[in-house]
């Protein structure tokens, strides 16, 4: 297996590279075939890497400037940059997204659906960024592929892309923003970002990865033809690096802002994430204060305040987790469906004990070895 590791200087390089070896060791043992990661202390990108293959077959070694499916990760970048239209005072978190819009949402085609549910006006972008407008998580999940309510609005947090992707839609239509066009000029040029776009773009062809099922079949890369905020952003691990410095540390944003996105906006009681809609409670979140921030989740750990945000399909599991004591954060991107069997010895070995909810993020309880 090839690998690639950058850092912030060489002597920084060193400290790493048992880190390296554990991670190395660890896709062996979980059969990961490709893996990066970046680890950022007191808000700076200190160590980057890159280890394993981004096409088996054409034995193709993963890099750290790779491009790689960031999933649900695209709602936490996203989510930096409604905050940043907070700042600008062109949006209010709690100010229904009637009030964005220049007609009723039923009276839009694709939101047609809706039609005589006057729920649809209690809808805010908080409610949106949190997942608690009671919307369904995917119209294709809906036996009749209905766009419609699960929930009452505002009774419990029920993951919704629809609803991330309503936000969009609202920031489009209501103030004449494109937001896949403002993300990159507001984030990723800033940033250094340039392999970043939440639309496919053809540069990106030559050296980007492709994903694995579990059972380790091949799947090419989706080139995704149109913005979604709730899901198409492509990045590299030199990148997406970046951005989770800059929202652990506070960089473009006011302090207010930055507070929004990480105070516990609304209660998580379910026992696991998905499926979104199974009304099974636990108790025990409570405890560690397990909660939606704006496009992450909080929760408090062995080191206090922290958030994270996953991004997962068949073929790709990510995670980003965070801790505010310190500005200490690690990313992780793989291209497998099973990511997961590494990341919670992973984690540990990066940042230490962080108390991150993995049995409610996937669903049960992970192994803390891989398997």
């Amino acid at each position: 297996m090839a690998a690639c590791v950058a850092a912030a200087s060489p002597a920084l390089s060193a400290d790493y590279k048992a880190l390296d070896a554990e991670a190395a060791r660890l896709m062996a043992v979980g059969k990961i075939p490709g893996l990066a990661y970046a680890v950022i202390e007191h808000g700076k990108v200190v160590h980057v890497s890159a280890q394993g293959w981004a096409n088996v077959e054409q034995k193709r070694p993963l890099r750290t400037d790779t491009i790689m499916y960031a999933a649900s990760i695209s709602k936490a970048a996203f989510a930096q940059y409604v905050l940043m239209l907070v700042d600008d005072g062109k949006l209010d978190l709690d100010r229904p997204i009637k009030a964005y819009l220049p007609k009723p949402l039923p009276d839009y085609p694709r939101y047609a659906d809706l039609a005589g549910d006057a729920r649809w006006e209690t809808i805010t972008p908080r409610r949106l960024l949190t997942h608690s407008s009671g919307l369904a998580d995917q119209r294709f999940y809906d036996p009749e592929n209905k766009f419609r309510f699960n929930l009452e609005p505002g009774t419990r947090y029920a993951y919704s892309n629809e609803g991330i992707n309503l936000l969009q839609f609202v920031i489009e239509q209501g103030l004449g923003l494109n937001v896949g066009d403002e993300m990159n000029r507001r984030i990723f040029v800033p940033l250094g970002m340039t392999r970043s776009s939440m639309i496919w773009r053809l540069d990106f062809r030559p050296n980007l990865a492709d994903g694995y099922h579990e059972d380790g079949k091949f799947e090419e890369h989706d080139e995704r033809g149109s913005v979604k905020a709730a899901g198409s952003l492509d990045t590299t691990i030199d990148d997406l690096a970046k951005l989770a410095a800059a929202m652990v540390s506070g960089q473009g944003l006011s302090a207010k802002a930055r507070a929004e996105r990480t105070k516990p906006s609304f209660p998580i009681v379910s026992k696991t994430q998905f499926p979104p809609f199974l009304i099974v409670d636990n108790p025990d979140n409570v405890k560690i204060g397990l909660a939606a921030g704006l496009g992450v989740v909080v929760f408090d750990g062995p080191q206090g305040h922290a958030f994270y945000k996953g991004g997962h399909n068949d073929i790709t599991d990510n995670q980003l987790v965070c801790i505010e004591r310190g500005e200490r954060c690690i990313v992780l991107l793989t291209n497998s469906g099973v990511g997961q069997r590494i990341f919670p010895p992973l984690v540990a070995a990066a940042l230490g004990d962080t108390g991150m909810p993995w049995a409610w993020e996937y669903g049960r309880a992970l192994p803390v070895e891989a398997p």
